[in-house]
Parts: structure tokens; sequence; C-alpha cells
């Protein structure tokens, strides 16, 4: 199977039948990685279905359910997590997490595009697609102190780790996409092109105005050779 065999879509309510297998499938694969998804109740994950704060995978012709990826809120909605990101081992390989995340990722923009984005992971393929989606790795000092986030964790196997880190750093990698800094980079980028077809018009217009100098000083020359009698 590729991954147009597939529709990465919203999830409602209608996929809440799929919710206790996503579960299950949670908790079977932190187990396999010895690391943590936060474990989370079907009810939980209903809810976010029926909220419209998920994406779903779905096979399109059995409509199986093939990935899952569920929006979190924090700190009254200045951070938004993208959460509990697991794909059927049965469709694993056909692109289908980088597929999730960008969709859960648009979805958060959509919903709330003034929150930064944020995600702790050990998997370096999450890492690379996060990176890709233009997150950056960041200390946990910049990642939402809400505690509810935190609690999430207390399911994984490293919360121990965490704890007596003070939460200051995990195993996890945190990463960041913050949208005030990327409309910053976006406006730089915008003056640095400015700028440089504001150079480009300049070297044009010397360009130019070198040329009409030097088919003057040619005409002129010309004009000299022939006055000049012999």
């Amino acid at each position: 199977m590729n991954l147009s065999d597939f529709v990465v879509i919203p999830a409602t309510e209608q996929h809440v039948i799929y919710a206790e297998q996503i579960c299950e499938e949670m908790a079977e694969s932190a187990k396999a990685r010895g690391t943590g998804i936060a474990r989370r109740k079907p009810e939980y994950v209903s809810q976010k279905m029926r909220e419209g704060k998920a994406v779903i995978a779905l096979t399109k012709e059995t409509a199986e359910w093939a990935g899952f990826c569920y929006i979190e809120t924090f700190s009254h909605g200045e951070y938004v997590a993208n959460s509990g990101l697991i794909v059927n081992p049965d469709y694993r390989n056909v692109g289908l997490a980088k597929a999730i995340k960008k969709r859960i990722f648009n979805l958060s923009r959509e919903k709330y595009p003034k929150s930064k984005i944020f995600g702790l992971t050990t998997g370096f393929a999450v890492m690379k697609i996060n990176s890709d989606l233009g997150y950056e790795p960041v200390p946990y000092s910049e990642l939402t102190q809400d505690e509810e986030f935190w609690k999430g964790c207390q399911s994984c196997v490293n919360y121990d780790v965490l704890q007596s880190k003070g939460r200051k750093n995990c195993l996890c990698t945190a990463m960041l996409w913050d949208p005030t800094e990327k409309e910053r980079e976006i406006r730089l980028k915008i003056e640095e092109k400015a700028r440089a077809r504001e150079r480009l018009k300049q070297i044009t217009k010397k360009s130019s105005l070198l040329k009409r100098i030097g088919i003057k000083l040619r005409r002129s020359t010309k004009m000299l050779f022939t006055m000049i009698p012999y």
C-alpha cells in the first residue's frame, strides 16, 4: 500500500468507534519503545474527536483506522501540543506519520493561530517531521509550565528522570513552533528580498549608465578621429 490508499481527515463523532483500538495501540507502542506516550482512556480520545481536535487516518477501501493524533491546549491556549501520534502497525512505512503530523499541525494553526505549538519526543522520525514543519529544539523552560501538561508524563517510564531533573530536561527532546518568531523570520526574509531587489536595481541602473557613457565615449572618439586631417 502507499499513501494514496488512505484518507487523513479531522476526526468527528462518527470515529469514536476507533477510540479503544487507538488507546490500546498507544499503550503497546509505548511499551515496545520503552518510553512514554501519555496514557489516555478511550473516553478522552472520544471527546477529542467530538470536539474536532483530532485527526484520523483511514484506509480508503475498508475504513480501517490507520493512524491518529490529537490536540491539547495549555496555559489558557498560549500553548498547543499535537499529542498521541500513533500509526497502526499494519500500515507503517508508507508516510502516514508525516501526513498525520502535517494535517494536525495545520488544524492546530486553523484553530489556534496565535498559539505556540510544541512537542516532546524521543523518536528521531518525529523530530525530523517536526523539523520539516518548522519546529525548533528548545530547552524545557520554553514549554508550558501548566501542571496539566506535566501530569500527562506520569505514565511514562522515564517520569522519575523528569522529576529528578526538576522538569528541566529528560530523555525527550523539546521542540517548539512559535508563530511570533515565524512571522518575524518571514518579515526579515521579505525585507532581505526587498533589499536584494533594490541592490539589483541600483546595479542595473549603474550598468545602464556606464553603458550609455561608453556609447557616448565611442561616438566622441569616432567623431574626433573623423575631424583629424591626414
